[in-house]
């Protein structure tokens, strides 16, 4: 369907956006880390990175302003004229003045075909896997997408007994996805990482791993979270756990923070390129097997940024940035 023109000029928005790059310092991108945290997998030769970087993609929740205020029109050929290749939705919705009405599935379909874009996934309620599962399946495959997911913490009770019984729910629900052929993942905040207030010595996301069907149910890494959850809760290192089970890990959401240990996160999020945690480090010591999709996200990107480009600005610098994190 064509979509009517929209009171947006595009040419000062072009060049707003290309004025605010800006160049990124390697030093700050890399996230140098000490000799001491070397890993026989920080030697591993260029090339050998299981993140492809022609396959960048970007979590919509970071531009999410402007997908409200301009729709998915816009920001999708914006977001292909910057280089991203896929999109991981957070909600399928955009202003209903755009159309007059609500956008459709097959229209957003349809304006990803226009542009080279691909879905990578979608963030979905917990609620909505529970109640309303098929649905939501039928929406992944009107979107082409072969992962769906849901960014909830697998329980809401930080118990042992209670990420088991997740554990199962997410069985469940992973096997109907594959008999879709699809793949279900749970993306992780920090407070996975924490020990279960019924068995302090038990680390909630072991449990979790442990008791998930490896066929059915898969890992979006939060490098950022994760980052905060080792702050946090210490004792683990992030890319242990994708180098252990390099397959269970199809996705990375990649955000950069600064280090702050004042904070009770210990760091404060920035854009990729600004921040200083071991990125280099991670994307080597996570191994040579397996194949990881990048995911840029920056949740506090709109109303941070000088508008325009406002939070396009930070996806393309951000961009910039990890591109250039993968060429090493």
């Amino acid at each position: 369907m064509s979509q009517p023109r929209r009171d947006f000029d595009r040419r000062t928005f072009l060049r707003a956006t290309a004025g605010a790059t800006v160049a990124v310092g390697a030093a700050s991108l890399l996230g140098a880390a000490p000799a001491a945290a070397t890993t026989e997998h920080s030697t591993h030769q260029r090339g050998s990175l299981t993140i492809p970087r022609d396959r960048i993609a970007i979590q919509l929740y970071s531009v999410r302003d402007k997908v409200s205020q301009l729709g998915f029109a816009v920001v999708f050929e914006e977001l292909a004229r910057i280089g991203y290749q896929e999109v991981e939705f957070a909600g399928y919705t955009q202003n209903t003045s755009i159309l007059g009405r609500q956008i459709t599935l097959p229209e957003i379909r349809k304006l990803l075909d226009d542009n080279g874009l691909r879905a990578v996934g979608s963030h979905i309620g917990i609620d909505s896997l529970r109640n309303n599962l098929q649905q939501e399946l039928d929406n992944a495959q009107i979107l082409g997408m072969p992962h769906v997911g849901t960014a909830n913490a697998p329980s809401d009770t930080n118990t042992v007994a209670a990420y088991q019984a997740a554990a199962e729910d997410f069985n469940t629900w992973g096997a109907a996805a594959s008999a879709r052929g699809l793949k279900l993942y749970q993306h992780n905040h920090s407070g996975e990482f924490a020990f279960g207030t019924d068995q302090p010595s038990v680390r909630l996301y072991d449990v979790f791993l442990k008791n998930t069907d490896p066929r059915h149910v898969f890992l979006e890494m939060d490098v950022y979270w994760a980052f905060v959850g080792q702050f946090r809760f210490p004792g683990f290192d992030p890319a242990a756990y994708v180098r252990n089970h390099p397959y269970r890990y199809p996705l990375f959401h990649m955000k950069n923070g600064e280090s702050d240990p004042s904070v009770p996160d210990g760091y404060d999020m920035t854009e990729f390129g600004d921040g200083n945690m071991p990125y280099q480090r991670f994307i080597h010591a996570i191994g040579p097997r397996g194949s990881h999709v990048g995911i840029w996200e920056q949740d506090n990107a709109p109303g941070t940024q000088p508008d325009p480009p406002g939070s396009l600005g930070a996806a393309e610098r951000s961009y910039q940035a990890l591109a250039q994190l993968l060429r090493h």
